[in-house]
């Protein structure tokens, strides 16, 4: 039971800050399966994407679509690149130690904090 509402307090969360600020999956989700589901690098992964698979988004983009703030063309070409992409990455992934994939996450959060707490 307890299980389930912190998954539904980490899809709050997650969709919250997804519809402010663009984010959720690997920046929200992930970290909170960790440490509030106890679960693996790889397993929050992977149940990350799961939860993407569905369309999370659409109420979001609703919005950001009334207000013009959408480039459908390049949202097909990052689609495009993300099915290929993460196909080939996700292979890797699964081969990796999972110390060493977690470690990668967090130093990928760490420069993109650093990038956006530094530019101009």
């Amino acid at each position: 039971m307890l299980e389930a509402v912190l998954a539904v307090v980490i899809g709050l969360a997650a969709g919250g800050l997804a519809g402010l600020f663009g984010i959720g999956g690997g920046i929200v989700m992930i970290p909170a399966m960790i440490f509030l589901l106890g679960f693996t690098q790889k397993k929050a992964q992977g149940t990350s994407l799961a939860a993407m698979l569905l369309p999370i988004g659409l109420p979001a983009l609703m919005n950001y679509w009334r207000e013009n703030t959408v480039d459908l063309r390049v949202a097909a070409l990052i689609v495009a690149g993300f099915l290929v992409g993460s196909f080939f990455s996700s292979r890797v992934a699964l081969s990796l130690p999972e110390d060493a994939l977690r470690r990668a996450f967090a130093i990928l959060l760490v420069v993109v904090a650093l990038q956006l707490w530094f530019k101009r």
